[in-house]
């Protein structure tokens, strides 16, 4: 029986065509997760500071379900991909089944925890008394969307480590326009304010959702989701585990990091709070292009390292780190020229708020073409199988790193302090990254490709 059309073309077609043609989508996808939250900034920014300020404190959150939904959707499609690349149909069928159901229940008892425990959230994720009621309006909605957005996450890794990225990118598309043609509606016309922008959000969530759960069954060269398929055991659930573990703890410490940074910078004001959040979305959304050229390596390496064609993977990943840094120096430049014009976007009519941000956006456009190398990286190893390296590369930047710099810069330094922490960072996972990448080509199996 010959192989799939899929394989075929997965493990023969040239590298660099192939990782552009599945990155596009993918990186798509990811801009469309940012435009979610960028869409709600740039509507929100309208109705004050504070309303800014308290939408960034429940950013973390957002980051918290994105995570779990990075773990189940990683941790299954990483597996895919290989099971994939090795012909094994069935056993991706029940690992796309299991983790589908699982990240449901999961999504459904963070949400009942979430909404019992609302405003002591609130204050754990750094609300200051000013940005209390904020905080829980708008949460109360994400809670209620917590499990569909888990599944939508899931459902939209899972299809494009099939290589099958258009399909994904059509209901995370189809759910930011929602969002976008949402947002006005709700907050102004309605007058709803930031609860007008958080239904908008919960809505567009659900509706890519269901989108994402037809194009998963109803495509016949997608691998569907079905309760037949759905066989919880301990191999599955290790594989999900080592597979999603590196995307989960990059997720998770943003997330923490991001809490961090909201009470260092209350202790300064609002504005210092409006102003860094803006940045790091406006950061988070550069680097969402990045991840998508990633994720777009990730089906290209976990096929071809399935079918033991190694060479291909190093060729994959050598293209997508000069591809990132070419494309991540030039948006640097961009960054270091315009910062406060960029940041005075989101929050005209408040110069604090502006004049905050446009130093930290400089200082992190410094750091900026070093990212790619560590992103690139990171998902290679995740890949590949190397869960143990991929985790040290996603604790250091968020963790190892940036926690320790926070604590002693903003001590030492103030708000200047809080804006250098993340470029200090972002260096140190630099360095990390490339260590552990070169130590993976330097072992077996790539040296016995050569």
């Amino acid at each position: 029986m010959p192989p799939p059309a899929k394989y075929v073309q997965m493990t023969t077609a040239p590298v660099g065509r192939l990782v552009c043609r599945l990155a596009v989508p993918t990186v798509v996808i990811m801009l469309t997760s940012a435009l979610y939250n960028m869409a709600d900034t740039f509507f929100v920014s309208s109705l004050g500071t504070e309303a800014t300020a308290a939408l960034g404190v429940a950013f973390p959150f957002m980051a918290i379900i994105q995570a779990v939904g990075f773990f189940f959707g990683n941790g299954a499609g990483n597996y895919l991909a290989r099971a994939l690349g090795a012909q094994r149909g069935s056993d991706a069928a029940k690992m796309a089944s299991t983790s589908f159901f699982t990240a449901f229940v999961f999504g459904l008892g963070l949400a009942a925890l979430g909404l019992i425990f609302l405003t002591p959230l609130a204050r754990l994720l750094g609300a200051t008394p000013a940005l209390l009621s904020g905080t829980v309006e708008y949460l109360r909605y994400i809670l209620l969307a917590a499990p569909f957005m888990i599944c939508a996450f899931m459902l939209n890794n899972c299809l494009r480590f099939q290589g099958n990225a258009f399909w994904s990118m059509i209901g995370m598309v189809s759910g930011a326009a929602l969002n976008v043609a949402l947002d006005p509606l709700f907050i102004f016309g309605f007058n709803w304010g930031l609860s007008g922008a958080a239904l908008a959000t919960m809505l567009s969530q659900i509706i890519s959702f269901l989108i994402l759960l037809f194009l998963s069954n109803g495509v016949k060269t997608n691998v569907p989701v079905s309760p037949r398929n759905f066989a919880p055991g301990l191999g599955l659930y290790r594989e999900l585990w080592r597979g999603g573990l590196p995307s989960l703890l990059r997720q998770s410490l943003l997330c923490l990091s991001t809490i961090m940074i909201n009470h260092a910078a209350g202790a300064f004001g609002d504005a210092v709070i409006a102003g860094i959040s803006i940045v790091m979305r406006i950061i988070q959304t550069l680097s969402a292009a990045i991840i998508g050229i990633g994720q777009g390596l990730q089906p290209v390496c976990g096929f071809n390292y399935g079918a033991g064609l190694y060479e291909r993977v190093r060729q994959a990943q050598r293209f997508c780190v000069k591809l990132t840094l070419a494309i991540l120096s030039a948006l640097s430049l961009i960054c270091l020229l315009w910062a406060p014009w960029i940041v005075a976007l989101f929050r005209t009519g408040d110069p604090e708020v502006v004049a905050v941000g446009a130093w930290a956006l400089r200082l992190q456009a410094l750091s900026l073409p070093l990212a790619g190398q560590t992103i690139i990286d990171n998902l290679f190893l995740q890949t590949i199988g190397r869960s143990t390296a991929a985790s040290w590369i996603a604790l250091s930047r968020q963790g190892l790193f940036l926690l320790p710099f926070l604590i002693i810069f903003a001590r030492f330094f103030g708000v200047i302090g809080i804006q250098l922490c993340v470029p200090a960072a972002d260096l140190c996972a630099f360095i990390l990254a490339v260590s552990l990448s070169a130590k993976a080509f330097r072992e077996a199996p790539f040296i016995r490709s050569r």
